[in-house]
């Protein structure tokens, strides 16, 4: 038997002809007859099997036979509606649907063969669309010829650029990005074939548009600014984003330094990474890239003429003399969920391990008996002094002699009478401690030597304790506390917290809150202010100088928080600006912020907590005032400064978080925030936009220019205000209907007393221009402007602006000038206007 392909089959008939024509093909003259040939079959292969209606398929046949057969074959393809065959085998689809391509031998017309195609069409709706930047777009496809109708989406650059091209969702809604290409590419992809539908869409920037009317009272000065709002965290930090940035604090601060050591140099990197022992403090100033010792650290801060912020232990535990212990090494704990190179676990036995159950994995448990020896591995017990108020020192004998016997005098004196160091007013020496570090996260961070959650009175007492033996040893440092992080832990303790986690119906963390009851039913930071209070009073001297959260206030994007992430699509961009509001806007729910006080009887009340406003700044300075609506009048402090030591919006590396960070440090010099330090969300030498958003305020020149250092009434409006602009009230309250206008514009003007200057920032949260006037109340002749900006056109400085802004003087009898000038998208501009 013989195989002949199509091509094959050509030259048998070419040579029969031939023959025909001659005298004797066969040779020999006897009258012999040729062999008999005969198709013994057809087979039909097609490449590919399934296609698009506007793509080809190419179909081979082969033909088998015996003696000198033909493999030539005609093409058919059923039903007929389906397309068309060429002579050559290509089949060009008319419809979508299922097809049969047959060839049949020309030879022998009963032998045929055959092989099946499928033809889909996949068109996406709305084709070829045009957006504009920051909108987002409900993508379709419609899928025929197969069952199967679902899609998968994508979205790229079609350029191959390495432009963001936003984002797609599993149902198809598209988001825009920022900065963006002028084109897209957005693919469905067939789930039941790799065949795909696309179409481009065009991204167009919005139109210039008018933007909301801004004022500034050049003749209302409100408060002073505070220098130390512009601050970092030492974590991550280099020299030269400290210097790009002009910083003016940085902090000592997080996970391990809750356990340094000052007298050995010593940490614990705790859950961070396989609570490990090592040598100083991971990533800290002056080398992000390696350990620090603290007096390390704060030469460097010193050298950046930078207020150092320490962190006091008040937990209870310092690490021990060795640099190669840890908790839960693996010959000892075998079968955890993960491993450091050198044998150390995570303190987790993943699901199906030592009894666990649970899919998320079990904390490894330490029987109580147990405890202080397993601690010991690692750490010391340093408690602080006293930790319930029965253990607080009698004022009679708290002395110099008292304070240096404990662990945070003796760590105060060390740096005090060091050579190159100093006290707190120095200069050269540490100038705010904090007490510890995120309290509500205790047993979890440092579950090896602290497995039980907080209390009322080991925060409250053991910070009262360690800030007086601070400040007996050095009356000119100042102390900041409690350092909690957790929105719920704002008002109950962890013990209670983690109490009503556990307990019905509600499983909420009010429902069980017996530490709070014990303590009168007092909110957790305001029972801390007022026993600091009580205690500055007993022992004659302010215990605490900041009443200090971390403030992770930033909102959600499809499930997930917008910090420490990148900049994502504008969709996540808004969310992030937009979050901002929570440090100061009534109006601001999102559903991180339930109703903190919401049941005073669980068994009564729905377990749907109501949201609350944030509020952030105007709630510290209600906390420490004790005033309507959210302090309390029977539990505060009078005096004592605010403060936030962390906070993250993300996307820092971006104009967006620039933009976003900008906005961040404008609201906290206008609600009067005493101490900011920003966590970074990576190193920060790669989140060049972040340190320029503190250099528009700190060097905008790059001559250590910057803002002014008295706030002034400033409000960005929809609409012009009837009567003077008012952003906050007497109490630190925001005023009804005075910003308005924030989400566009913001708008944060200072006084700078040093040479009189006004300094007015603006800042467009929008996509498109915004063209705005900035009325400029009571500075009737305003001296020659001066103007700068960061934006997406320059990520790499912040240059002057000389064009484009028209300067217009009061007009008698008024003593309002003006400002015009078309805001950039996504921009920060900073004009200087002397007197």
């Amino acid at each position: 038997m013989m195989r002949r392909t199509l091509a094959g089959a050509w030259a048998g008939v070419l040579g029969a002809a031939v023959c025909a024509l001659a005298t004797g093909c066969g040779g020999g003259g006897g009258g012999t007859t040729g062999t008999q040939s005969s198709i013994t079959g057809v087979s039909v292969a097609v490449t590919p099997t399934a296609i698009t209606t506007s793509q080809t398929a190419q179909a081979t046949a082969t033909v088998t036979g015996t003696g000198d057969y033909s493999s030539a074959v005609t093409w058919s393809v059923s039903p007929s509606s389906a397309g068309t065959m060429s002579s050559s085998g290509v089949f060009t689809p008319s419809a979508a649907g299922a097809a049969t391509i047959t060839a049949t031998s020309t030879q022998d017309t009963t032998k045929t063969g055959s092989a099946g195609i499928t033809a889909i069409s996949i068109v996406v709706a709305p084709g070829t669309p045009t957006l504009t930047i920051g909108a987002s777009q409900q993508f379709t496809a419609t899928v025929t010829g197969t069952t199967n109708t679902s899609v998968t989406w994508s979205v790229a650059d079609p350029t191959g650029g390495t432009s963001d091209a936003g984002t797609i969702s599993s149902t198809g809604l598209y988001q825009t990005p920022y900065p963006a290409p002028a084109t897209v590419t957005v693919t469905a992809t067939s789930a039941a074939y790799p065949l795909t539908g696309s179409t481009t869409v065009t991204l167009a920037a919005p139109a210039t548009a008018s933007g909301p009317a801004l004022v500034v009272d050049a003749g209302n000065q409100e408060h002073a600014i505070s220098p130390l709002i512009y601050g970092m965290n030492a974590y991550l930090l280099d020299t030269t984003s400290a210097q790009t940035a002009n910083v003016s604090v940085t902090r000592w601060g997080g996970d391990d330094t809750s356990r340094y050591n000052y007298q050995t140099g010593n940490s614990n990197s705790a859950s961070d990474y396989y609570f490990e022992n090592g040598v100083g403090s991971g990533g800290m100033l002056p080398n992000p890239t390696s350990s620090a010792q603290f007096t390390d650290y704060v030469t460097a801060a010193n050298g950046l003429g930078a207020t150092v912020l320490g962190t006091m232990n008040v937990n209870g535990w310092v690490t021990n003399s060795s640099t190669s212990a840890c908790s839960y090494p693996q010959s000892t704990y075998p079968g955890q969920a993960s491993y450091s190179p050198s044998n150390c676990g995570d303190g987790i036995y993943p699901d199906g391990t030592q009894s666990c159950t649970s899919s998320g994995g079990c904390d490894i448990t330490i029987p109580a008996n147990q405890q202080a020896a397993f601690a010991a591995v690692t750490s010391n017990a340093e408690p602080p002094p006293a930790s319930s108020a029965a253990t607080l020192p009698a004022a009679s004998s708290v002395n110099a002699a008292w304070a240096k016997a404990t662990w945070p005098g003796g760590w105060v004196n060390s740096i005090v009478t060091a050579s190159g160091y100093g006290d707190g007013a120095s200069g050269k020496g540490v100038a705010i401690w904090d007490m510890d570090n995120e309290p509500a996260w205790w047993d979890a961070v440092h579950r090896d030597v602290h497995p039980n959650p907080s209390t009322y009175d080991e925060v409250t007492f053991g910070g009262i304790s360690t800030a007086l033996a601070i400040k007996t040893v050095d009356p000119t440092a100042q102390v900041s506390g409690p350092i909690i992080d957790f929105w719920w832990n704002y008002f109950y303790s962890k013990k209670d917290i983690e109490q009503g986690w556990g307990t019905g119906p509600c499983y909420e963390p009010w429902s069980d809150p017996t530490d709070r009851a014990a303590h009168g039913g007092v909110a957790m930071i305001p029972y801390y202010l007022e026993q600091m209070n009580d205690a500055s009073t007993a022992y004659g001297i302010r215990l605490l100088d900041y009443v200090d959260i971390h403030g992770y206030f930033a909102g959600s994007y499809n499930g997930n928080s917008v910090a420490f992430t990148t900049a994502g699509d504008t969709g996540e961009q808004m969310v992030r600006m937009d979050s901002v509001r929570a440090l100061w806007d009534p109006t601001y729910t999102n559903s991180n912020y339930a109703a903190p006080d919401y049941s005073a009887n669980p068994s009564t009340q729905s377990c749907n907590d109501p949201l609350q406003a944030p509020e952030a700044i105007p709630m510290l300075h209600a906390w420490v005032n004790g005033t309507a609506p959210l302090g309390d009048a029977n539990n505060n402090y009078p005096g004592t400064k605010t403060g936030i030591d962390e906070y993250n919006f993300g996307g820092l590396e971006s104009i967006n978080g620039a933009v976003t960070q900008a906005d961040v440090l404008g609201v906290f010099g206008q609600y009067g925030l005493d101490l900011g330090t920003l966590w970074p969300t990576q190193a920060y030498s790669t989140q060049g936009p972040g340190n320029y958003a503190f250099a528009i305020y700190r060097d905008y020149d790059g001559k250590d220019s910057t803002f002014g250092n008295e706030a002034l009434a400033s409000c960005s409006t929809t609409s012009a205000l009837s009567g003077a602009c008012t952003p906050m009230d007497t109490n630190w309250q925001p005023v009804a209907d005075m910003e308005t206008g924030q989400g566009q514009l913001s708008v944060y003007g200072a006084l700078r007393t040093s040479d009189n200057a006004i300094t007015v920032v603006v800042i467009n949260k929008a996509y498109g221009p915004l063209t705005s006037t900035v009325s400029l109340l009571s500075l009737a002749t305003p001296g020659t402007v001066t103007a700068y900006q960061y934006s997406n056109a320059n990520l790499t400085a912040i240059v002057p602006v000389t064009t484009g802004f028209t300067v217009t003087p009061a007009a008698s009898p008024s003593t309002t000038s003006t400002i015009t000038y078309t805001f950039p998208a996504q921009s920060i501009t900073l004009f200087v206007i002397p007197q």
